[in-house]
């Protein structure tokens, strides 16, 4: 096992995984409307946070994460891991004095920013290299540490005159990776890879259990993931596994992390270990201008928002932090095609050029529009063409059982495609309402949920949820 500079091809392929890296180690690092005074901005970091173990025994937060997820490495294969996470550095401001000394101050109103006290984020990385086979048996531990610092920057006016300056201090923090593999019966030489990430700064906080949040997070690992990937070989994708390792991967216990595949899509050699839940493969989206940080909402309407804030607002948020200061700049700068292509971004169309397709197809003379797409012999959408079709009566076959309005099912979500408001919902019983067909042929089956309290309004009002066929469960058949 080694500290090391990764070898230039596992560099590149953890470079582009990054891009989305960022998205996590950034997440909620500052809200809109961007200003240390806001609300949304006093309560700072709620993901990823391994608070120093004395002070975490009494709290809600966590020491460590836990992920176990399946690979299938080739002989002699090395696994690399990049932990990052982010060292909270408290920073002070301080207006010079007439004699050469400084006070410290609650703001520091310059002409184009007003700088007040932050917590910034400082980006660390530990890396490590470990040849697969050290990982069996008892595996390997790498511990860290990152020492106290205190460092001054000087703050000038507009001509350049000294005015004050900016105190940031950060806390001593340690910490240690745990890395082991085991080998798994079956058919093919599949490992259980095991990574745990540990807060083990020894801090005991001067009032005892009563020390708040606040002073915890300068001796946190804030935002803490990893990145793993192998030299040679594959991992196992964690919702989408093959037949036969689902029984092994319903086994991996994973705490305070979730593990998906990432990098290159089509590649299995490289996980993300997030503590927000990801789909394989994400993706930063091709049309977003740049960083916002507040991935609640939607790029264009933070966009927008951000652009009409008033003069004194955005002084305050340059003075923030430079990533806030960055958010304001990019606001007051996006061009109008830039904002354009926030706006109605679909992410469902794919490009189908495989033989056969519609792109590749003959075009029939006097049917192709003067863009040479083929129409049908009825619009998209037509009334008239609807007229088969009775939500109320029309039935489907699920595991040789018909289903229509009235029959009582058992709810079973995707993984793949369902949001995590449907996840909650995995395993509860429901009555179809009606059976729906979509323009592509799809069919959906709307349900109230059984025991739920409000079924009777959503009912007469028509707001159901939604699910498809492979994602219930028959109960039995009511009609």
């Amino acid at each position: 096992m080694s500290v090391t500079t990764f070898a230039p091809e596992t560099e590149a392929r953890f470079a582009l995984a990054r891009q989305v890296a960022d998205a996590v180690l950034f997440e909620g690092y500052v809200l809109y409307p961007y200003r240390a005074s806001a609300a949304k901005n006093r309560l700072r970091w709620q993901f990823g946070v391994l608070v120093p173990p004395d002070w975490g025994a009494d709290s809600e937060e966590h020491d460590f994460q836990h992920t176990e997820c399946l690979m299938e490495p080739k002989a002699g294969a090395t696994l690399s891991i990049e932990l990052r996470f982010l060292h909270a550095r408290r920073r002070t401001v301080q207006q010079a004095r007439p004699d050469g000394g400084f006070d410290t101050v609650p703001e520091l109103r310059l002409e184009d920013r007003v700088l007040v006290p932050w917590d910034e984020g400082g980006e660390e990385r530990v890396e490590v290299v470990a040849a697969v086979d050290e990982l069996l048996g008892d595996g390997v531990t790498f511990p860290f540490g990152r020492p106290a610092r205190e460092e001054a920057e000087p703050v000038v006016d507009a001509t350049g005159r000294p005015v004050g300056r900016l105190v940031r201090r950060s806390e001593e923090i340690s910490g240690v990776v745990r890395l082991s593999a085991r080998e798994l019966d079956g058919p093919y030489r599949t490992l259980r890879l095991t990574a745990v990430v540990e807060n083990t700064t020894a801090w005991t906080p001067e009032d005892g259990r009563g020390a708040d949040r606040d002073a915890a997070l300068p001796r946190s690992l804030v935002a803490a993931h990893l990145l793993m990937a192998l030299s040679a070989g594959s991992f196992l994708s964690m919702t989408d596994p093959p037949e036969w390792a689902k029984g092994a991967i319903a086994s991996c216990r994973n705490l305070h992390t979730w593990p998906v595949l990432a990098g290159e899509p089509g590649r299995a050699d490289l996980v993300l270990s997030s503590p927000i839940i990801l789909e394989d493969h994400p993706a930063i989206a091709p049309e977003s201008p740049g960083a916002l940080y507040d991935a609640t909402e939607i790029d264009e309407i933070l966009a927008l928002r951000t652009a009409a804030l008033t003069d004194e607002e955005k002084r305050e948020a340059r003075g923030t932090d430079e990533r806030a200061a960055a958010v304001i700049d990019l606001a007051d700068s996006m061009p109008a095609e830039v904002l354009e292509r926030l706006h109605g971004a679909v992410r469902s169309l794919r490009e189908m050029t495989g033989p056969g397709s519609a792109a590749t197809a003959p075009v029939t003379e006097g049917f192709p529009d003067e863009y040479g797409v083929q129409r049908p012999d009825t619009p998209w959408w037509d009334p008239a063409s609807d007229a088969g079709f009775d939500p109320a009566q029309d039935r489907v076959v699920v595991d040789g059982r018909s289903l229509g309005a009235g029959s009582r099912v058992l709810l079973r979500p995707g993984l793949r495609r369902s949001d995590a408001q449907d996840l909650f919902l995995q395993g509860r019983s429901a009555k179809v309402e009606a059976v729906l067909h979509d323009v592509d042929g799809g069919v959906h089956l709307a349900v109230t949920v059984e025991g739920d309290p409000g079924a009777d309004i959503r009912r007469e009002q028509g707001r159901f949820l939604y699910f498809q066929p492979d994602e219930i469960t028959p109960l039995e058949d009511d009609a």
